[in-house]
């Protein structure tokens, strides 16, 4: 059933208050995040090439617990390792024949925090702990039954929204900037665990950044302030661009004090607040789309590591934002699209127990001028939904 109406609401840009959050790549939930859906890739290619399909395997429940480091001007040594709990089910043996989930599943992980951890030994610095086991009966049944297009193994419910707001753009590209190689070639003292908290007040936006310094780069305290100086210029030099804002004030380290020596500084020795402060889960970081936005409606899937051809709850998360986009940019006339998709346990995923699009249209606009083009647009999707799902396991899409 597909459902076409107008929005009732206001345009995001119109609310008075707008609130957006980015927990960044050394962020605790991030890396539980992007390690569980490294690992699904990862096992549904191993899959592919010992059976030709992808199996059953939900690696959708993940937990970093924090280490204990010893920190201090110049250096620090870790006192107790990290370590990463891997969930949740996964298929051990086909036919007679073993697939090492395991060893796959921890060296991904590891493989990931090479990749994307400057300051963390993925040896030294990590135990890991695997609670694979295989599934129920039931749900691995579906990998069984005829058909390219798998059931659905939930009922589950998605939401996705176009375009993001000007708020909503800021902190996403201000992360990325934060993160990338080359800002960290130029700021090779910047740790990697950010996290940005935008709040827009009509046309004035505030950005509270939290972003740690590391300890063999900053030799004092003196020095820890001296650098912090330095990268909030470049922070407000790289915001000079964004001109729909009346004016953008930045917060960094907030919680910083000048004479506190250690205890006044916001310093890392390995990047992640996981080393000593905080601990991370999947589901916890932000939605599909890179962003925890307060004022948007949001589902409650986690849809890191979920299963990519039968679980909708990663599945319809994406593709609610990826029609919304198509939606908005293939008609004109429209300020923002909402999409709602919901699945139904045991039945195709091409076909939603219910598929809605909300749309806000510019002044002129009618809704039933629209509806036959929106309703091509769904049936597209979903008439091409096994090629999307194959893109989902190669991890072509962003979900973090």
């Amino acid at each position: 059933m597909v459902i076409i109406e107008t929005y009732k609401g206001r345009s995001i840009t119109e609310h008075p208050v707008e609130i957006v959050e980015r927990k960044g790549t050394g962020h605790p939930d991030y890396m539980c995040d992007s390690i569980m859906e490294a690992i699904s890739v990862a096992l549904s290619s191993e899959y592919l090439k010992e059976f030709g399909t992808i199996l059953h395997h939900n690696i959708d429940k993940g937990l970093l617990a924090a280490g204990k480091v010893h920190k201090k001007f110049g250096g620090g040594k870790v006192l107790k390792p990290m370590e990463l709990i891997i969930g949740d089910r996964a298929t051990f043996f086909v036919s007679g024949k073993k697939i090492p989930v395991v060893d796959i599943s921890i060296e991904i992980a590891k493989e990931w925090i090479k990749k994307n951890m400057r300051f963390v030994d993925p040896e030294k610095h990590l135990k890991y702990r695997s609670v694979l086991a295989p599934g129920s009966e039931e749900l691995t049944d579906i990998f069984l039954r005829k058909g390219k297009v798998k059931s659905s193994n939930d009922t589950s419910a998605a939401v996705g929204y176009y375009p993001l707001s000007p708020t909503e753009e800021v902190v996403l590209e201000l992360e990325r900037y934060l993160n990338s190689k080359a800002y960290k070639e130029k700021y090779p003292e910047t740790g990697e665990d950010i996290k940005i908290m935008g709040l827009r007040r009509k046309d004035i936006l505030d950005l509270t950044i939290a972003m740690p310094l590391i300890t063999t780069y900053i030799k004092s305290e003196k020095e820890y302030f001296e650098r912090k100086e330095i990268i909030y210029r470049e922070i407000i030099r790289f915001l000079d661009k964004y001109e729909r804002f009346k004016k953008i004030q930045v917060y960094l380290n907030t919680l910083d004090e000048k004479g506190r020596g250690l205890g006044g500084v916001y310093l890392s020795l390995l990047g992640t607040s996981a080393e000593d402060a905080d601990s991370g889960q999947v589901g916890r970081g932000n939605r599909v789309n890179g962003l925890i936005s307060v004022n948007r409606p949001m589902g409650t899937e986690a849809a890191a590591g979920k299963n990519p051809v039968s679980h909708v709850g990663k599945i319809y998360n994406i593709l609610a934002h990826k029609i919304a986009m198509k939606i908005y940019k293939e008609i004109e006339g429209i300020k923002e699209v909402y999409v709602l998709l919901l699945s139904k346990i045991g039945t195709p995923i091409d076909k939603p127990q219910v598929a809605n699009a909300q749309i806000l249209l510019q002044k002129g606009r009618k809704i039933g001028e629209i509806t036959k083009v929106v309703k091509d647009i769904f049936e597209k999707d979903f008439t091409n939904i096994y090629s999307f799902c194959t893109e989902l396991s190669k991890g072509r899409y962003h979900i973090c």
